[in-house]
């Protein structure tokens, strides 16, 4: 017997006023309400296949959006670290910058 495999999708939001999902922001557009912005982000989730299985409050209008949907019968979860945009510091004066070799995605 197969047991079903999944793969996860987190979604930070604040307020509805902001959502992040792997470093892609979203804000409502003009003129909209924030209900009909979190109405319109959880539709698109649910259209890609992606069913909300939790909620995490971090603070008061913080929270973690937990998404599941089934693996493709054959495929591997994805396990790629997505790194948060790093503020990079400021070199002394008779020091050179530090290389940009590293790609950075916000979170």
């Amino acid at each position: 017997m197969d047991t079903q495999k999944w793969e996860y999708k987190v979604v930070f939001v604040e307020n509805w006023e902001r959502v992040s999902v792997e470093g892609h922001e979203t804000r409502p557009e003009k003129g909209e309400r924030n209900s009909a912005f979190g109405r319109r982000v959880l539709n698109q989730m649910g259209a890609d296949g992606w069913e909300l299985s939790g909620i995490q409050h971090t603070m008061p209008g913080r929270s973690y959006f937990v998404f599941k949907r089934p693996l493709v019968s054959g495929a591997e979860p994805d396990l790629s670290v997505v790194r948060r945009e790093a503020q990079a510091p400021e070199a002394a004066p008779d020091q050179p910058a530090p290389a940009d070799d590293v790609q950075i995605i916000s979170v």
